[in-house]
């Protein structure tokens, strides 16, 4: 069991900094994310792209902010459960929480923070025969631990910043990797882009452009992978893992069976706090609603300050809250 004060379910920008707004009024956190890195969306679909809206920075790669943040958040020690989902939850006689994600991890929590961006994100899958059959059997989508691919032969799939990425650090450590993109051009950043076409170039990868993923093959555990190009031949390569790197689908996932008022997919907050319906439950960011709601990363920032002056009443019930400035009173370390 992992106790904290507040399990915030989300490692996006918006998380990371309710970890900081927390640790300021002496509240230790712990975070969830279905993802296997820290920073949401930004890390996972466009780490390169620059944001122009964060205060101080003129422009800002969406990885450069994470990184910033998780520097801030350093001296509070905040704590990580990554790529596992968060399943059940299990209110207390004391009013708290137990969280459960799907891997068996339990975390007991005084607040629970949601911050979960648009929902739990989901892999988008490819349409092809048999796929489900040998999920968790050689087909991943999502790489959590890399060592596992060691001297492999893995097929990416895949024409973002992901696959791309993916395949230069899996080139260095699998017995072949090999990259199947259904366009002639990539969306991910040009750098990584004519890295991979270099490795082409060199003979240190397998690059298939216009093809796209049609059939996998195995007996129980994956053993080929078959693609089609526009020609509409067929190719077929002997491989021990597939990764389909196809983007992310946005869901509220279990959260949407945990009694709070949804709204197109959304979840109502009252904008004193950013309280649901259910007390000692939170929600901040783009996954919750309420009148005159911007989508902004700034605006959660915002909703995690109040968020965190509201929750500090049930970690400590018996402490008077005053407010103090950073100027003022510092950083305090735990």
């Amino acid at each position: 069991m992992i106790n904290t004060d507040i399990c915030i379910i989300g490692a996006g920008p918006v998380g990371l900094f309710a970890v900081f707004e927390a640790g300021l009024l002496k509240m230790r956190c712990h975070l969830i994310d279905v993802l296997p890195q820290v920073g949401g969306q930004l890390s996972e679909i466009y780490p390169h792209k620059p944001i122009y809206d964060i205060p101080g920075y003129p422009s800002i790669t969406a990885q450069e902010l994470i990184d910033r943040q998780l520097e801030q958040i350093k001296p509070f020690a905040p704590t990580f459960t990554l790529g596992e989902r968060v399943e059940q939850l299990e209110k207390q006689q004391d009013g708290s929480f137990i969280v459960t994600t799907a891997d068996g991890t339990n975390v007991h929590a005084q607040v629970i923070v949601i911050a979960g961006g648009l929902g739990c994100f989901e892999p988008r899958k490819p349409d092809i025969p048999n796929l489900q059959r040998y999920e968790g059997k050689g087909v991943d989508y999502m790489v959590k631990d890399p060592a596992k691919y060691a001297d492999k032969r893995i097929i990416i799939a895949g024409g973002g910043d992901s696959a791309l990425d993916w395949t230069l650090h899996l080139a260095e450590i699998a017995q072949q990797v090999t990259l199947i993109h259904r366009s002639d051009s990539f969306r991910g950043a040009p750098d990584s882009a004519e890295k991979v076409f270099k490795l082409a170039q060199q003979g240190k990868i397998n690059l298939l452009l216009s093809h796209n993923l049609s059939n996998v093959r195995g007996n129980g555990i994956l053993s080929a992978v078959e693609t089609t190009n526009r020609d509409n031949e067929t190719i077929s390569f002997g491989a021990d893992y597939l990764i389909p790197l196809y983007g992310l689908t946005p869901k509220l996932g279990p959260i949407a069976n945990w009694g709070l008022n949804i709204d197109k997919n959304a979840i109502e907050v009252n904008t004193f706090d950013y309280s649901t319906n259910v007390e000692r439950i939170y929600a901040i960011g783009d996954i919750n609603t309420y009148p005159g709601k911007l989508k902004l990363i700034l605006c959660g920032y915002h909703e995690a300050a109040l968020m965190c002056q509201s929750a500090f009443k049930f970690v400590y019930p018996d402490q008077k809250l005053t407010f103090k400035y950073t100027t003022v009173n510092g950083i305090n370390t735990f």
